[in-house]
């Protein structure tokens, strides 16, 4: 992009003449619980990917009801909707995962990819008992309700799907793994962290993705790694903090919120770095730091003066450190805060140009830190999403509906969303950002308050700086597949974007 006025070199160029695109939806229609509660929709968060092979990205939304549940909270919910949209609006297919899929942001984590390599993308989600796919067939029992008094479904068959991308239909179906099990065996008996669910797509092969499809963060973890070729399933590996192998290596309870996925050891082959732990490309245990649950987690080539990525993640477990710089290639500990509290939210990149190097920082923390753990000044306003807005390769900061640019002493409204909501309650998310246009800059998709558009807010400004695509880089592209996955993160790239940035890489691409 140029100026700001249009941008796309495909068939469905996005034209930009107020700043912003609407892509039309339409909401669900609401409904009643059990108990008498009425509830409506409100769009969610959403990923990309070219669902119908026409060359330009479409939109995969998740609708989230009104009664939607954090795993810790009791109570009934309405139905998780998954659409398929493109950008001018039009739905190609609609999928009701039913009443058996219990709603909130622990619950449903889709991955958009084309796994099998046809040029279209496929979609994949846990489904269960009467899920509706996208051509209104069911999955398993359409009469079956597993739900119990307190809303928790702790009971009866649980599948993972592969839709495919064009119609919704349901390609292939098997079963969840790990099966639940005994409830209690994750942590509690009730049902809150039997269903902490996470998802990612990861080139394990380093040729080809595949599917992750993980359970449990608190104390057991189980990650599945699947292959979707030929129009079936075929699983990778499994890694189970649980088996004779990694019983008792500190495997358990390492997880966060999200996960990443990278090639940390630079063996050409993607990695899943899960919370205080990495397992390796090939189901094995990588490393742990044995630090505990987190938040939030950064991976990426964060600093252009040290080879290879970096990793940089809070922690909420009593006793262990509140931050952590990590080397991800082996788990060592570069630097670390002490422990003091539920550090829930904290961020990395570079967003001062001032400064070498990348800034860190996190709701426990009075300023920014540098790579080596110092203080380098004044803490940014908030602490959230990242993205590269204006000209220059420095990040931005995004947060609820306006993105901000650091400053020494304050910092400068760039954009101010208008008529539009964040999602995740005091998470204030997008639906989603990144680069899914072109020309590096990242957009921001916001809904409507009324949640009838997708607003798609584009840069405006010029740029003298030119970088491929970023979705041509493999662990950016990965990144905005989970950026859904639980308590959303922003995608960094395998290559360093930040003041003095040296020449950036020029990907090999491949064309089916």
């Amino acid at each position: 992009m140029v100026n700001g006025t249009e941008q796309g070199d495909s068939p469905h160029a996005i034209q930009f003449r107020t700043g912003y695109k609407d892509v039309p939806i339409s909401a669900p229609s609401g409904g009643t619980t059990p108990d008498g509660v009425a509830y409506t929709y409100e769009a969610n968060d959403a990923s990309v990917g070219d669902l119908d092979g026409d060359g330009a990205l479409d939109i995969i939304l998740k609708w989230q009801p009104t009664n939607a549940k954090d795993n810790s909270q009791s109570g009934y919910t309405g139905n998780t909707i998954v659409d398929g949209v493109r950008l001018d609006g039009t739905r190609l297919w609609r999928i009701d995962l039913g009443r058996n899929i219990r709603s909130g942001a622990h619950y449903t984590q889709f991955q958009v990819y084309d796994y099998d390599g046809d040029g279209r993308a496929e979609v994949a989600m846990k489904t269960a008992d009467g899920t509706k796919d996208g051509t209104g067939a069911v999955i398993g029992s359409s009469s079956a309700d597993h739900r119990n008094s307190s809303g928790y479904i702790l009971s009866g068959p649980e599948y993972l799907t592969m839709f495919n991308g064009q119609t919704g239909k349901a390609m292939g179906t098997v079963d969840y793994v790990p099966a639940r099990g005994t409830v209690s065996s994750w942590g509690d008996s009730y049902g809150n962290r039997v269903d902490r669910f996470l998802a990612g797509t990861a080139y394990l092969d380093g040729a080809r993705p595949s599917l992750i499809m993980a359970r449990g963060y608190y104390t057991r973890t189980v990650i599945a790694a699947w292959d979707w070729r030929n129009g079936q399933f075929t699983r990778r590996w499994t890694f189970d903090t649980n088996s004779s192998t990694n019983s008792g290596k500190g495997y358990d309870g390492q997880g966060s919120h999200s996960l990443s996925v990278g090639d940390v050891d630079n063996d050409g082959r993607d990695e899943i770095v899960y919370g205080a732990m990495a397992v390796d490309d090939n189901g094995n245990g990588l490393w742990t730091t044995k630090t505990g649950h987190g938040d939030a987690q950064h991976l990426g080539d964060l600093d252009a003066s040290t080879s290879g990525l970096e990793y940089y993640k809070v922690s909420e477990s009593t006793g262990q450190p509140a931050a952590l710089y990590i080397n991800p290639s082996n788990g060592s500990v570069r630097w670390k805060l002490s422990a003091c509290c539920d550090n829930g939210r904290g961020v990395a990149g570079d967003i001062y140009s001032g400064n070498s190097g990348p800034e860190m920082w996190s709701s426990s923390d009075g300023s920014i830190r540098d790579e080596g753990g110092g203080t380098k000044g004044r803490k940014p306003s908030s602490t959230n999403f990242l993205a590269w807005w204006d000209g220059d390769p420095v990040r931005e900061l995004l947060d609820g509906t306006h993105i901000d640019k650091y400053g020494t002493s304050s910092d400068t409204r760039l954009l101010t969303g208008s008529g539009v909501a964040s999602n995740n309650g005091t998470k204030a998310t997008p639906v989603l950002s990144g680069d899914i246009l072109g020309d590096w800059r990242e957009e921001v998709v916001w809904r409507t308050g009324d949640n009838t558009n997708l607003r798609i807010y584009s840069t405006p400004n010029d740029t003298d700086r030119r970088i491929t695509t970023l979705l041509h880089d493999t662990l950016y592209r990965t990144a905005l597949a989970w950026q859904n996955t639980a308590y959303n993160q922003p995608p960094h790239t395998g290559f360093f974007i930040g003041a003095d940035m040296p020449t950036p890489p020029r990907p090999s691409v491949y064309t089916p």
